[in-house]
């Protein structure tokens, strides 16, 4: 694997009914808001291969965990470039990334927001802007292939167990059969001694 790191992270709900023995929620998981939603579960940080689309480091959080707090733990020490949607802005800034010597030479491709990118309605010519933006979302997009097979393929929107890391060693197996999955699909098949 080569090409660089993508992050992204994406919600698993947990059960936010009280309704059991404890009488409680998950203390583990947190409530958060994307968009107009309130979600209740946990955060699953994802490092993906640039190149080859594959995950090669995941780490799980509450919810309410920022995903620029994760970021250094998803980075690989070979790494040259990192890409990320503006849920990233501002990791340069960070104390762990200026403190670091490879992390502060490193390349951050980050997406800014759509809203920042005003031009007006009569400019005929080509938005630059937008288009370097665009081209940083086409490499970026690999990381949502892998959350879709987790959530659509296989079916794990919920949380199954009660606390971060009994989750975690399921989504490391999860993301692992993804990796295989998506191995499978691009025909190299032989190369795993599958068939």
């Amino acid at each position: 694997m080569h090409g660089g790191t993508i992050v992204d992270a994406t919600i698993i709900d947990a059960p936010s009914s009280t309704k059991n023995k404890d009488g409680k929620r998950d203390p583990e998981m947190h409530q958060t808001k994307k968009g107009n939603q309130w979600y209740h579960g946990m955060k699953v940080h994802a490092g993906v291969d640039a190149g080859s689309g594959y995950v090669h480091t995941i780490t799980g959080t509450a919810a309410n965990v920022s995903d620029v707090d994760e970021t250094t733990k998803l980075i690989r020490e070979d790494d040259e470039v990192v890409y990320g949607d503006s849920g990233y802005t501002g990791i340069t800034k960070r104390e762990e990334v200026c403190n670091n010597e490879h992390l502060s030479n490193m390349e951050f491709r980050i997406n800014i927001r759509p809203s920042s990118l005003k031009t007006s309605k009569t400019y005929t010519g080509i938005n630059w802007d937008k288009k370097i933006e665009h081209q940083k979302s086409a490499v970026r997009c690999k990381v949502e292939h892998i959350f879709l097979i987790i959530k659509r393929q296989f079916g794990y929107r919920k949380v199954v167990y009660r606390g971060i890391a009994k989750n975690l060693n399921r989504f490391n197996v999860l993301f692992a059969c993804a990796n295989l999955a998506m191995c499978c699909r691009a025909g190299r098949a032989e190369e795993l001694c599958l068939v």
